[in-house]
Protein backbone atom coordinates (compact mmCIF):
# COMPACT_ATOMS: atom_id res chain seq x y z
CA UNK A 1 0.00 0.00 0.00
CA UNK A 2 1.51 3.45 -1.35
CA UNK A 3 1.10 6.42 1.65
CA UNK A 4 -1.18 7.95 -0.64
CA UNK A 5 -3.42 4.84 -0.28
CA UNK A 6 -2.87 4.71 3.20
CA UNK A 7 -4.19 7.87 4.31
CA UNK A 8 -6.71 8.49 2.01
CA UNK A 9 -9.91 10.09 3.21
CA UNK A 10 -13.74 9.49 3.27
CA UNK A 11 -15.14 8.80 -0.39
CA UNK A 12 -17.97 10.08 1.36
CA UNK A 13 -16.98 12.84 2.91
CA UNK A 14 -14.74 14.26 0.29
CA UNK A 15 -17.66 13.76 -2.47
CA UNK A 16 -19.66 15.87 -0.44
CA UNK A 17 -18.00 18.74 0.43
CA UNK A 18 -16.86 18.46 -3.44
CA UNK A 19 -20.52 18.72 -4.08
CA UNK A 20 -21.43 21.39 -1.83
CA UNK A 21 -18.47 23.45 -3.11
CA UNK A 22 -19.82 23.31 -7.02
CA UNK A 23 -23.08 24.57 -5.81
CA UNK A 24 -21.68 26.99 -4.18
CA UNK A 25 -18.82 28.30 -6.26
CA UNK A 26 -20.57 27.36 -9.76
CA UNK A 27 -24.39 27.14 -9.48
CA UNK A 28 -24.61 30.36 -6.60
CA UNK A 29 -21.67 32.23 -8.39
CA UNK A 30 -21.83 32.02 -12.02
CA UNK A 31 -25.64 30.51 -13.08
CA UNK A 32 -27.93 31.74 -10.66
CA UNK A 33 -27.60 35.97 -11.40
CA UNK A 34 -29.68 35.57 -13.95
CA UNK A 35 -32.70 34.52 -11.36
CA UNK A 36 -31.64 37.30 -9.27
CA UNK A 37 -30.77 39.68 -11.90
CA UNK A 38 -34.85 41.15 -12.51
CA UNK A 39 -35.27 42.02 -8.88
CA UNK A 40 -32.08 43.57 -8.44
CA UNK A 41 -31.78 45.30 -11.72
CA UNK A 42 -35.52 46.89 -10.70
CA UNK A 43 -34.30 47.95 -7.07
CA UNK A 44 -31.06 49.48 -7.79
CA UNK A 45 -32.54 50.72 -11.44
CA UNK A 46 -29.60 49.15 -13.49
CA UNK A 47 -29.72 49.73 -17.20
CA UNK A 48 -29.56 46.81 -19.23
CA UNK A 49 -25.84 47.55 -20.11
CA UNK A 50 -25.19 47.83 -16.77
CA UNK A 51 -26.68 44.53 -15.44
CA UNK A 52 -24.85 42.75 -18.37
CA UNK A 53 -21.52 43.93 -17.68
CA UNK A 54 -21.78 42.58 -14.45
CA UNK A 55 -22.04 38.98 -15.45
CA UNK A 56 -19.38 39.52 -18.33
CA UNK A 57 -16.95 40.61 -15.29
CA UNK A 58 -17.39 37.53 -13.19
CA UNK A 59 -16.92 35.65 -16.60
CA UNK A 60 -13.74 37.95 -16.98
CA UNK A 61 -12.71 37.68 -13.66
CA UNK A 62 -12.85 33.43 -13.91
CA UNK A 63 -11.35 33.48 -17.20
CA UNK A 64 -8.04 35.68 -15.95
CA UNK A 65 -7.76 34.10 -12.57
CA UNK A 66 -8.22 30.32 -13.46
CA UNK A 67 -4.53 29.77 -14.50
CA UNK A 68 -3.26 31.52 -11.71
CA UNK A 69 -5.64 29.69 -9.01
CA UNK A 70 -3.57 26.41 -10.57
CA UNK A 71 -0.53 27.73 -10.33
CA UNK A 72 -1.63 28.46 -6.52
CA UNK A 73 -2.97 25.43 -5.95
CA UNK A 74 0.15 23.29 -7.45
CA UNK A 75 2.66 25.62 -5.69
CA UNK A 76 0.69 25.97 -1.94
CA UNK A 77 -1.72 23.07 -2.18
CA UNK A 78 -5.29 22.27 -3.69
CA UNK A 79 -6.97 22.42 -0.61
CA UNK A 80 -5.69 26.04 0.01
CA UNK A 81 -6.81 27.05 -3.13
CA UNK A 82 -10.51 25.80 -2.26
CA UNK A 83 -10.41 27.42 0.99
CA UNK A 84 -9.60 30.91 -0.46
CA UNK A 85 -11.77 30.51 -3.20
CA UNK A 86 -14.88 29.73 -0.96
CA UNK A 87 -13.79 32.42 1.31
CA UNK A 88 -14.11 34.89 -2.14
CA UNK A 89 -17.24 33.29 -2.00
CA UNK A 90 -18.36 34.26 1.15
CA UNK A 91 -17.20 38.07 0.93
CA UNK A 92 -19.06 38.60 -2.33
CA UNK A 93 -22.22 37.05 -1.74
CA UNK A 94 -22.01 39.40 1.87
CA UNK A 95 -21.34 42.34 -0.52
CA UNK A 96 -23.76 41.61 -2.54
CA UNK A 97 -26.64 41.46 -0.20
CA UNK A 98 -25.95 45.00 1.57
CA UNK A 99 -23.83 46.67 -1.85
CA UNK A 100 -25.84 49.71 -3.33
CA UNK A 101 -23.42 51.29 -5.45
CA UNK A 102 -22.16 50.03 -8.75
CA UNK A 103 -18.82 50.09 -8.05
CA UNK A 104 -18.92 48.28 -5.56
CA UNK A 105 -21.29 45.40 -7.11
CA UNK A 106 -18.44 45.61 -10.15
CA UNK A 107 -15.61 44.50 -7.02
CA UNK A 108 -17.91 41.93 -5.64
CA UNK A 109 -19.46 40.24 -8.69
CA UNK A 110 -15.44 40.23 -10.03
CA UNK A 111 -14.45 38.30 -6.40
CA UNK A 112 -17.32 35.66 -7.37
CA UNK A 113 -15.39 35.12 -10.29
CA UNK A 114 -12.20 34.67 -8.14
CA UNK A 115 -14.21 32.29 -6.07
CA UNK A 116 -14.69 29.89 -9.16
CA UNK A 117 -11.23 30.18 -10.85
CA UNK A 118 -9.62 29.18 -6.88
CA UNK A 119 -12.06 26.53 -5.73
CA UNK A 120 -13.37 24.94 -8.57
CA UNK A 121 -10.49 23.60 -10.74
CA UNK A 122 -7.97 22.74 -7.67
CA UNK A 123 -11.18 21.00 -6.60
CA UNK A 124 -11.99 18.66 -9.59
CA UNK A 125 -7.66 18.42 -9.16
CA UNK A 126 -7.83 17.24 -6.15
CA UNK A 127 -10.54 14.57 -6.80
CA UNK A 128 -8.71 13.21 -9.50
CA UNK A 129 -4.86 13.30 -6.84
CA UNK A 130 -6.70 10.99 -3.95
CA UNK A 131 -9.12 8.90 -6.54
CA UNK A 132 -6.82 8.35 -9.73
CA UNK A 133 -8.61 4.71 -10.29
CA UNK A 134 -12.11 6.27 -9.94
CA UNK A 135 -11.55 10.01 -10.90
CA UNK A 136 -14.35 9.51 -13.59
CA UNK A 137 -16.46 8.90 -11.01
CA UNK A 138 -15.81 11.13 -8.22
CA UNK A 139 -15.44 14.53 -10.81
CA UNK A 140 -19.22 13.03 -11.99
CA UNK A 141 -20.36 13.04 -8.34
CA UNK A 142 -18.95 16.29 -8.04
CA UNK A 143 -20.33 17.71 -11.19
CA UNK A 144 -23.98 16.20 -10.35
CA UNK A 145 -24.07 19.47 -7.62
CA UNK A 146 -24.43 22.01 -10.60
CA UNK A 147 -27.43 19.85 -12.20
CA UNK A 148 -29.32 19.70 -8.42
CA UNK A 149 -28.25 23.51 -7.30
CA UNK A 150 -29.44 24.60 -10.88
CA UNK A 151 -32.94 22.69 -9.97
CA UNK A 152 -33.26 24.18 -6.15
CA UNK A 153 -32.20 27.71 -7.36
CA UNK A 154 -34.90 27.67 -9.89
CA UNK A 155 -37.51 26.75 -7.47
CA UNK A 156 -36.65 28.93 -4.03
CA UNK A 157 -34.79 31.82 -6.43
CA UNK A 158 -38.84 33.12 -7.59
CA UNK A 159 -39.40 32.84 -4.16
CA UNK A 160 -37.51 34.48 -2.04
CA UNK A 161 -37.37 37.21 -4.96
CA UNK A 162 -40.83 37.66 -4.80
CA UNK A 163 -40.94 37.81 -0.15
CA UNK A 164 -38.37 40.42 -0.16
CA UNK A 165 -40.35 43.84 1.50
CA UNK A 166 -42.16 45.25 -1.49
CA UNK A 167 -40.84 43.07 -3.50
CA UNK A 168 -37.49 44.88 -3.67
CA UNK A 169 -35.29 43.76 -0.91
CA UNK A 170 -35.83 39.81 -1.84
CA UNK A 171 -32.67 40.00 -3.72
CA UNK A 172 -30.81 40.67 -0.82
CA UNK A 173 -32.23 37.80 1.23
CA UNK A 174 -31.09 35.65 -1.65
CA UNK A 175 -27.74 36.67 -1.73
CA UNK A 176 -27.32 36.25 2.22
CA UNK A 177 -28.93 32.84 1.97
CA UNK A 178 -25.86 32.15 -0.44
CA UNK A 179 -23.17 33.60 1.70
CA UNK A 180 -24.51 31.52 4.51
CA UNK A 181 -24.25 28.48 2.65
CA UNK A 182 -20.79 29.77 0.99
CA UNK A 183 -19.73 29.64 4.71
CA UNK A 184 -20.95 26.11 5.77
CA UNK A 185 -18.60 25.13 2.82
CA UNK A 186 -15.51 27.21 3.72
CA UNK A 187 -16.06 25.30 7.32
CA UNK A 188 -16.35 21.92 5.46
CA UNK A 189 -13.39 22.50 3.32
CA UNK A 190 -11.46 23.65 6.21
CA UNK A 191 -11.88 20.56 8.36
CA UNK A 192 -12.14 17.97 6.13
CA UNK A 193 -10.70 18.37 2.95
CA UNK A 194 -6.18 18.25 2.47
CA UNK A 195 -3.99 17.71 -0.28
CA UNK A 196 -2.23 14.08 -0.45
CA UNK A 197 1.48 13.41 -0.32
CA UNK A 198 3.62 14.53 -2.78
CA UNK A 199 5.59 12.25 -4.70
CA UNK A 200 9.01 12.39 -4.32
CA UNK A 201 11.28 13.16 -7.44
CA UNK A 202 14.60 11.12 -6.84
CA UNK A 203 16.79 13.44 -9.37
CA UNK A 204 16.92 16.85 -10.91
CA UNK A 205 16.37 15.16 -14.08
CA UNK A 206 12.81 13.75 -12.60
CA UNK A 207 12.15 17.40 -11.18
CA UNK A 208 12.45 18.68 -14.55
CA UNK A 209 10.47 16.56 -16.01
CA UNK A 210 7.72 16.69 -13.62
CA UNK A 211 8.11 20.45 -13.39
CA UNK A 212 4.86 22.47 -13.66
CA UNK A 213 5.23 24.40 -16.73
CA UNK A 214 5.83 20.83 -18.54
CA UNK A 215 2.13 20.11 -18.13
CA UNK A 216 1.43 23.36 -20.77
CA UNK A 217 3.63 21.19 -23.21
CA UNK A 218 2.42 17.89 -22.60
CA UNK A 219 0.74 16.71 -26.05
CA UNK A 220 -2.52 14.87 -24.16
CA UNK A 221 -3.30 17.83 -22.33
CA UNK A 222 -3.25 19.98 -25.12
CA UNK A 223 -4.71 18.13 -27.26
CA UNK A 224 -7.64 17.81 -25.02
CA UNK A 225 -7.63 21.61 -24.01
CA UNK A 226 -8.65 22.44 -27.76
CA UNK A 227 -11.42 20.01 -27.43
CA UNK A 228 -12.25 21.55 -24.40
CA UNK A 229 -12.84 24.67 -26.15
CA UNK A 230 -15.01 23.35 -28.60
CA UNK A 231 -16.87 22.72 -26.02
CA UNK A 232 -17.24 25.57 -24.74
CA UNK A 233 -17.83 26.74 -28.04
CA UNK A 234 -21.12 24.71 -28.84
CA UNK A 235 -22.36 24.33 -24.95
CA UNK A 236 -22.84 27.89 -24.80
CA UNK A 237 -24.58 28.25 -28.48
CA UNK A 238 -27.04 25.65 -26.88
CA UNK A 239 -27.57 27.55 -23.83
CA UNK A 240 -28.08 30.62 -25.19
CA UNK A 241 -29.77 30.64 -28.85
CA UNK A 242 -31.59 26.55 -29.21
CA UNK A 243 -34.73 28.33 -26.79
CA UNK A 244 -34.44 31.09 -29.45
CA UNK A 245 -33.99 28.57 -32.49
CA UNK A 246 -37.31 26.59 -31.16
CA UNK A 247 -39.47 29.53 -30.09
CA UNK A 248 -38.53 31.22 -33.94
CA UNK A 249 -39.94 27.84 -35.04
CA UNK A 250 -43.28 28.00 -33.70
CA UNK A 251 -42.41 26.20 -30.76
CA UNK A 252 -44.88 27.97 -27.65
CA UNK A 253 -42.31 28.78 -24.66
CA UNK A 254 -44.45 26.83 -22.18
CA UNK A 255 -43.66 23.68 -24.28
CA UNK A 256 -39.74 25.14 -24.77
CA UNK A 257 -39.18 25.41 -21.66
CA UNK A 258 -40.69 22.12 -20.04
CA UNK A 259 -37.64 20.48 -22.96
CA UNK A 260 -35.33 22.74 -21.26
CA UNK A 261 -36.59 21.65 -17.47
CA UNK A 262 -35.79 18.09 -18.69
CA UNK A 263 -32.26 18.38 -19.83
CA UNK A 264 -31.73 19.94 -16.45
CA UNK A 265 -33.41 16.86 -14.48
CA UNK A 266 -31.30 14.31 -16.78
CA UNK A 267 -28.27 16.48 -16.23
CA UNK A 268 -28.56 15.61 -12.41
CA UNK A 269 -27.88 12.03 -13.29
CA UNK A 270 -25.71 11.77 -16.06
CA UNK A 271 -22.92 13.42 -14.63
CA UNK A 272 -22.13 10.56 -12.12
CA UNK A 273 -23.52 7.88 -14.65
CA UNK A 274 -21.37 8.82 -16.96
CA UNK A 275 -18.29 9.13 -14.50
CA UNK A 276 -18.61 5.56 -13.85
CA UNK A 277 -18.81 4.23 -17.19
CA UNK A 278 -15.54 6.93 -17.91
CA UNK A 279 -13.53 4.87 -15.60
CA UNK A 280 -14.38 1.70 -16.96
CA UNK A 281 -14.37 1.93 -20.87
CA UNK A 282 -11.77 4.80 -20.95
CA UNK A 283 -12.20 8.66 -20.58
CA UNK A 284 -11.42 8.97 -24.46
CA UNK A 285 -14.12 6.84 -25.79
CA UNK A 286 -16.56 7.99 -23.08
CA UNK A 287 -15.83 11.59 -24.50
CA UNK A 288 -16.47 10.46 -27.96
CA UNK A 289 -19.62 9.10 -27.64
CA UNK A 290 -20.83 11.99 -25.53
CA UNK A 291 -19.83 14.35 -28.21
CA UNK A 292 -21.22 12.07 -31.29
CA UNK A 293 -24.70 12.49 -29.16
CA UNK A 294 -24.46 16.12 -28.68
CA UNK A 295 -23.78 16.46 -32.53
CA UNK A 296 -26.83 14.14 -33.21
CA UNK A 297 -28.96 15.89 -30.96
CA UNK A 298 -27.65 19.65 -32.57
CA UNK A 299 -28.43 18.34 -36.01
CA UNK A 300 -31.83 17.09 -35.72
CA UNK A 301 -33.68 20.59 -35.46
CA UNK A 302 -31.18 21.70 -37.98
CA UNK A 303 -32.73 18.78 -40.27
CA UNK A 304 -36.28 18.60 -38.99
CA UNK A 305 -37.11 21.79 -36.62
CA UNK A 306 -40.22 20.13 -35.15
CA UNK A 307 -41.32 19.71 -31.39
CA UNK A 308 -40.29 16.31 -31.77
CA UNK A 309 -36.62 17.00 -33.17
CA UNK A 310 -35.93 19.71 -30.42
CA UNK A 311 -37.33 17.10 -27.78
CA UNK A 312 -34.97 14.59 -28.93
CA UNK A 313 -32.46 17.00 -29.02
CA UNK A 314 -32.86 18.58 -25.12
CA UNK A 315 -32.40 14.67 -24.15
CA UNK A 316 -29.47 13.64 -25.71
CA UNK A 317 -27.86 17.05 -24.98
CA UNK A 318 -29.42 16.53 -21.28
CA UNK A 319 -27.85 12.96 -21.08
CA UNK A 320 -24.46 14.23 -22.51
CA UNK A 321 -23.55 17.49 -22.05
CA UNK A 322 -22.01 16.70 -18.42
CA UNK A 323 -20.63 14.07 -19.68
CA UNK A 324 -18.41 15.57 -21.97
CA UNK A 325 -17.44 18.25 -18.75
CA UNK A 326 -16.87 14.52 -16.43
CA UNK A 327 -14.72 13.22 -19.28
CA UNK A 328 -12.66 15.94 -19.77
CA UNK A 329 -11.58 16.90 -16.57
CA UNK A 330 -10.82 13.21 -15.76
CA UNK A 331 -8.59 13.02 -18.58
CA UNK A 332 -6.73 16.42 -18.37
CA UNK A 333 -5.06 14.71 -15.24
CA UNK A 334 -4.48 11.57 -16.62
CA UNK A 335 -1.33 11.71 -17.96
CA UNK A 336 0.63 14.31 -15.34
CA UNK A 337 1.89 14.11 -12.14
CA UNK A 338 -0.23 15.28 -9.00
CA UNK A 339 1.60 18.18 -8.85
CA UNK A 340 0.65 19.07 -12.45
CA UNK A 341 -2.92 17.84 -11.95
CA UNK A 342 -4.27 21.71 -10.99
CA UNK A 343 -2.24 23.30 -13.59
CA UNK A 344 -3.55 21.16 -16.43
CA UNK A 345 -6.95 21.24 -15.43
CA UNK A 346 -6.70 24.94 -15.13
CA UNK A 347 -4.99 25.12 -18.58
CA UNK A 348 -8.01 23.25 -20.67
CA UNK A 349 -10.39 25.22 -18.52
CA UNK A 350 -8.54 28.57 -19.81
CA UNK A 351 -9.42 27.14 -23.55
CA UNK A 352 -13.11 26.16 -22.19
CA UNK A 353 -13.89 29.95 -20.59
CA UNK A 354 -12.34 31.11 -23.97
CA UNK A 355 -14.59 29.22 -26.01
CA UNK A 356 -17.56 30.75 -23.73
CA UNK A 357 -16.77 34.55 -24.90
CA UNK A 358 -15.68 34.10 -28.62
CA UNK A 359 -18.75 31.46 -29.44
CA UNK A 360 -21.90 34.14 -28.32
CA UNK A 361 -19.22 37.47 -30.08
CA UNK A 362 -19.01 35.25 -33.35
CA UNK A 363 -22.69 33.76 -33.37
CA UNK A 364 -24.12 37.31 -32.90
CA UNK A 365 -22.40 38.64 -35.90
CA UNK A 366 -23.65 36.08 -37.58
CA UNK A 367 -27.13 36.04 -36.27
CA UNK A 368 -26.96 39.52 -37.23
CA UNK A 369 -26.04 39.36 -40.77
CA UNK A 370 -27.79 36.07 -41.28
CA UNK A 371 -30.51 35.20 -39.00
CA UNK A 372 -30.25 31.90 -39.65
CA UNK A 373 -29.82 29.64 -36.74
CA UNK A 374 -30.04 26.40 -38.65
CA UNK A 375 -26.61 27.97 -40.22
CA UNK A 376 -25.35 28.42 -36.96
CA UNK A 377 -26.31 25.35 -35.31
CA UNK A 378 -24.90 23.54 -38.66
CA UNK A 379 -21.12 24.96 -37.89
CA UNK A 380 -21.97 24.09 -33.82
CA UNK A 381 -22.55 20.38 -35.22
CA UNK A 382 -19.28 20.41 -37.23
CA UNK A 383 -17.34 21.69 -34.54
CA UNK A 384 -18.29 18.86 -32.57
CA UNK A 385 -17.21 16.40 -35.15
CA UNK A 386 -13.77 17.99 -35.19
CA UNK A 387 -14.31 17.11 -31.65
CA UNK A 388 -15.31 13.76 -32.06
CA UNK A 389 -11.84 13.44 -33.85
CA UNK A 390 -9.75 14.89 -31.34
CA UNK A 391 -10.96 13.13 -28.44
CA UNK A 392 -10.47 10.24 -30.55
CA UNK A 393 -6.65 11.47 -30.92
CA UNK A 394 -6.27 12.07 -27.48
CA UNK A 395 -7.13 8.50 -26.73
CA UNK A 396 -3.72 7.37 -28.65
CA UNK A 397 -1.95 9.97 -26.82
CA UNK A 398 -1.96 8.57 -23.23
Amino acid sequence: MTEAESQQPSLVKFVGVSILTSVVVVVFARLAYGLVLPSMQASLGLSFTQAALLGTITALGYLSLVLPAGLFAARFGASRAILLGTSFAVVGFSGLALASTYPALILLMLMLGAATAFAYTPMISLLGSWFPERRGTVIGLANSGVGSGMFLTGAFVPLLTDAGQGQEDGWRMVWALFAAVALVSTLLVFWLLRDPPKAKASTPEQRRKDGIASAYRNPHVLTIAWVYGIVGVTYILQSLFMYSFALDTGLSPTSAGHLVALMGVLSIFAAPGWGWGADRIGHANALMICMALAMIGTLLPVAWPIYPAFAVHYFLLGVSTTGQFTSILAAATRTVSREQAAVAISFVTLFFAAGQLIGPFAAGILLEYTGNFRLMFMISSALLGLGIFMSWRSGKQQ
